[in-house]
């Protein structure tokens, strides 16, 4: 099945979540996720954005999610 990044992205994709987005550098990125795959997250605000995963520290909703559904899978 998927992971767990994998359900906790997409559960925020699919409910429109807004996040904020903190890179390893510092950078601070607000947006709703549009899409991701392996590598990247696509994250849409005013424009869209690349953001490269390994760029990323944190991901940061704006309100917390339940994947209890999800991780069942898991247990």
């Amino acid at each position: 099945g998927q992971n767990l990044q994998d359900n906790y992205l997409n559960q925020l994709r699919k409910d429109k979540i807004p996040v904020v987005i903190y890179l390893t550098n510092g950078v601070r990125l607000k947006g709703v996720i549009k899409g991701f795959d392996s590598f990247v997250v696509l994250l849409k605000e005013a424009s869209q954005q690349m953001i490269y995963k390994h760029a990323i520290s944190t991901v940061v909703p704006e309100r917390d999610i339940d994947l209890r559904f999800e991780m069942n899978n898991e247990a």
